[in-house]
This record gives structure tokens, C-alpha cells and sequence, in this order.
């Protein structure tokens, strides 16, 4: 990030047409350009490709002139309206290692150890249904369990989704569906699981459990609302069985383990331009720290990384990582044109009115959450995740279905930042709420546990702040509790993907 200059605009890179206001400045035609929107700092001709970040961010639809505010009236996605393919990267260099960390960087937190040889970050009660007709039993079972809890147990979490009948045992939205209910249940941070079905519903409590029961998961009993005598039963039924499975895993004791134990999950949501600025480049310098320490951080989001996804695919670790990326990209481009929409579609409108004009924008803003690391694998959605350094999970942009992926694919921890602000968190997974800038840290003060906007503010430098989210990561790990778990919210990010017909 270059210099704030005396009209207070910061350029990003030296080869950017356009600079970022930092607080709101009179555009010269009797309007004004909001703090955070984009300034043009020389004149573009309509069709000239326009940059930020050093990339291309989009094209002048028409004439614009130095000083003039630069937005969704004068600037669109290249070729907007018409398909796009992913962008090929050149010949494939392999990536150079991330630095060795300091000496001094912690490389431990206290963990909850696991029978298969995870850590825990937490030691929940998970009461899961299997199907959305068991929902307020599932709800009242956890919500009577909450006010008591046993030593030793941080939390008896409600997890209902919409789906688990009216549809056929097989195919994609099924496996997606059993993917991801199933790695919840085997996420570590669930010591114990309680399943409630209905019993007459396509995804049976009955087969969930013996998948469970060959895959070693978490000591689990189920219950049918049809079997137990209706809801009010079911309720005292499943109260019962989750103070069994308490006493059963309360009795747990935190120990030192290695940073490569830990498995972060990258989120943002509610992104405006500052985002990318200061939030996302935090992020992506803890994630170079926990990396280069053997630490695992997760990017999501495919829809997010259009546009700059020839920068994640370049820094792979082999060909094979950057052409499934690729592919990737190229059947979320698909897969919207045949739903008759865009990956241009994307930026949402608060995006819009925080100052992010085309996705392309958006996206090289995300990506800065990964840092600089190697590029080592790329997940379909909710698959188990490797400890292998940086990876890649395809997920959709939405923060509630992205965030259902990462955990199901065993993330402990997720670090979340955010520009306009987002309530979305987990009790079942700690979530860290990194902000973008002072306003919206000031707004939603109980929901943050970090505000880097003195990056925007004061021209502090990224590297410390990185230190700084990293040394709070490994607190959260150990148990320091986050602005999420201290508010007490509940389980209902469990949003699965839900793809193919319902019947």
C-alpha cells in the first residue's frame, strides 16, 4: 500500500488507475465520492481496462476524468453479460516456501486431545437432526440442556438444517447432504452427538449412526420423535441422553499441542473496500505464520475468487492443484449461466455501497485472506481436510453455506473478517470477527474480536497486526472465549449446500 497522499486517497499499487478515498471527498462535480469508494487518478477513455491491487478490475464504460468518483455508473466487469472463462495461468513455476517463521513465534496452543489423534478447540454436544421435521424437538432438547451444563462441556449446540427427505438416496445432493451432516459429527471440537429423527425419513438416524460406528466417530445415541412417543417425550427422552454422553466426555483435560494441529477456516462476509485493504491482508499474514509454523488455513468462497483466481493457481504447489482449481472455476461459470444468472452478479448491494464495483474487485480483495502460501490442495465441499498447509474448498460465496463447509470439513477454528459487518458465528467452532474499519467496529462493538482498521486510519504496517490476529488465534484455540461465544449464539450456521431435485 503506497502512501496517504494530502487529499487523503490511498493507492494501492503503483500502476492503479484509481485510488481509495479514506474519508468522503467532493468529486468536482458538485457530488461527493463516500469514504472507501474508488477515485480515478488519471483519465481513462471509455473501454480502457482499469486496475487496483495492480490488477484489472474492470472497464470505463464511458469517459473518466482525474478526481472523478469511479463506480458501478462508469465501470463494469470486462466483458460483463457475456461468459467468461477462467483465466489460465502462464507456465507453471513452482511456488517458492513462505520464509521461516521468527523464533520467538508461539507454535502451541492447549488442545483437547482425540482418540484418532486430532485436538479439539472446544468439547461440545452436538444434538443433530437428521431430517428438518425433527427441528423443535432438537431446539428444545438443547435449549433445556444449556442451562445446565456439566464441567467440562462449553456448550450443548442445536444443529438443524432443511433437508433429509423428499429426495432419492443417492446422487450429488445426497452425498452433500451426508457429507456434510457427517462431518459435523466427526468434527473434533463434538465430544459427544445426539441424533433425532422423525422415522420415517429418507435419511435415517439409524444409518447415520452406523456410518458413524465404522468411521469411529464421537460417542452417539440417536432417537425417532414416531418411536419415543411424540415431541414431548422426545424432549425428556433427548434430555436424558445428552447428560448421559456428559458425564460420559466432561471429564476432559487441555494439553500442549503443535500449531500443526490446528486447522483454521478463512470466511468474509459483508465485505466493503476497506476490506481488502486491511482485514484480508491481516488474515493472510496470521495465515503465512500458521503456515510456514505447519498450521492449516482453509480458503473458500469459489465465486468469490473470479477474477483472480490465475493468482491462487499460480502459487500451487504441482499443475495437477492448479488445473483442478481451475476446473472449479470453470463449473461455477457453468452451473450459473445454466440458472441464468452471472458470477458477475456478485457484488451484493452492501458490497456495492462499501465501495466494491465488479466482482473481479471483490475477489482480489479475498484472496489477500490466504497470504502468500503454496496452494497445496482443492476439496470439493464439506470433504475431510488435509493438514497440508494452505487449501482450497469449493464452496459458494453465501457466508452460511460456506461456513457449514469448512466446519464439516473439520475446520477447529475460523477467522472471519468483515467490512460492514456480520453477525454470523458458531458456538460449535470458535469464530475470530477481524474488522475492516473503525465505524463498523465502533457499530457492532460486542461482535468483534479484532479492529485492524488503524491500517486504514493510522497507516499502520500489515506485518504486525498479522502477529497480532495470529498470537489471538491460538488464544482462541486454548479457549479464549470469542465475541460470538460470549453473546451465546447458536448453532444455526449449519446451512448444507443443497444441490440436485427436491421431491
Amino acid at each position: 500500500m503506497t502512501a496517504r497522499g494530502p487529499t487523503n486517497l490511498v493507492r494501492l499499487h503503483p500502476g492503479d488507475d484509481v485510488a481509495v478515498a479514506v474519508r468522503d471527498l467532493p468529486d468536482g462535480s458538485g457530488g461527493k465520492v463516500p469514504a472507501g469508494h474508488k477515485v480515478a487518478v488519471r483519465n481513462l477513455a471509455a473501454g480502457d481496462l482499469v486496475r487496483k491491487y495492480g490488477q484489472v478490475i474492470g472497464q470505463a464504460t464511458r469517459p473518466i476524468r482525474t478526481g472523478e468518483h469511479v463506480h458501478s455508473h462508469n465501470l463494469a466487469s470486462p466483458g460483463e453479460g457475456r461468459a467468461r472463462r477462467p483465466a489460465a495461468p502462464g507456465p507453471w513455476v513452482p511456488p517458492p516456501p513462505l520464509p521461516r517463521p521468527a523464533a520467538d513465534l508461539p507454535r502451541t496452543f492447549l488442545g483437547i486431545p482425540r482418540a484418532d489423534g486430532r485436538f479439539a478447540t472446544r468439547n461440545v454436544i452436538a444434538v443433530m437432526g437428521s431430517v428438518s421435521c425433527a427441528t423443535s424437538v432438537v431446539r428444545a432438547v438443547a435449549a433445556r440442556c444449556a442451562s445446565r451444563l456439566p464441567e467440562g462441556v462449553d456448550a450443548v449446540v442445536p444443529l438443524t438444517h432443511p433437508g433429509g427427505c423428499g429426495t432419492a438416496s443417492h446422487g450429488r445432493g445426497w452425498e452433500v447432504l451426508r457429507r456434510t451432516l457427517l462431518g459435523y459429527a466427526r468434527n473434533p471440537n463434538v465430544g459427544g452427538l445426539l441424533l433425532v429423527g422423525l422415522g420415517c425419513e429418507v435419511n435415517a438416524v439409524h444409518g447415520l449412526l452406523a456410518e458413524l460406528d465404522r468411521s469411529q466417530g464421537p460417542p452417539a445415541a440417536g432417537l425417532t420423535i414416531q418411536d419415543s412417543g411424540g415431541s414431548s417425550a422426545s424432549v425428556e427422552a433427548g434430555e436424558r441422553l445428552v447428560h448421559e454422553l456428559a458425564r460420559s466426555i466432561g471429564d476432559v483435560v487441555r494439553v500442549p499441542a503443535g500449531v500443526e494441529h490446528l486447522v483454521v477456516g478463512l470466511q468474509c462476509g459483508g465485505s466493503d473496500a476497506w476490506s481488502g485493504v486491511s482485514a484480508n491482508p491481516v488474515l493472510g499474514s496470521a495465515v503465512d505464520l500458521l503456515v510456514a509454523a505447519g498450521g492449516t488455513a482453509v480458503l473458500a468462497e469459489t465465486p468469490e475468487i473470479f477474477g483472480a483466481e490465475h493468482l491462487l493457481a499460480a502459487r500451487s504447489l504441482t499443475p495437477h492443484v492448479a488445473a483442478a482449481l481451475l476446473e472449479r472455476v470453470e463449473w461455477w461459470r457453468q452451473y450459473t449461466a445454466d440458472n441464468g444468472v452471472a458470477l458477475e452478479a456478485n457484488p451484493s448491494p452492501g458490497n456495492h455501497a462499501g465501495g466494491i464495483t465488479t466482482i473481479r474487485e471483490k475477489s482480489l480483495g479475498a484472496v489477500s485472506k490466504a497470504g502468500r502460501a503454496p496452494l497445496t490442495a482443492v476439496l470439493d465441499y464439506a470433504e475431510q481436510i488435509p493438514r497440508t498447509g494452505l487449501v482450497f474448498m469449493d464452496t459458494p460465496g453465501y457466508d452460511p453455506v460456506s461456513l457449514t463447509g469448512l466446519v464439516a470439513g473439520g475446520a477447529t477454528l475460523i477467522c472471519f473478517t468483515t467490512g460492514r459487518g456480520t453477525v454470523l458465528s458458531s458456538r460449535m467452532v470458535p469464530t475470530v470477527k477481524i474488522v475492516s474499519n473503525k465505524a463498523t467496529a465502533r457499530r457492532l462493538a460486542h461482535d468483534i474480536d479484532l479492529d485492524c482498521s488503524g491500517i486504514v486510519t493510522d497507516g499502520d504496517g500489515v506485518l504486525p497486526w498479522g502477529r497480532r490476529l495470529y498470537d489471538l488465534m491460538l488464544r482462541t484455540a486454548t479457549g479464549r472465549r470469542s465475541s460470538g461465544e460470549n453473546i451465546g449464539l447458536d448453532g444455526e450456521e449449519l446451512v448444507p449446500w443443497q444441490l440436485g431435485a427436491v421431491l
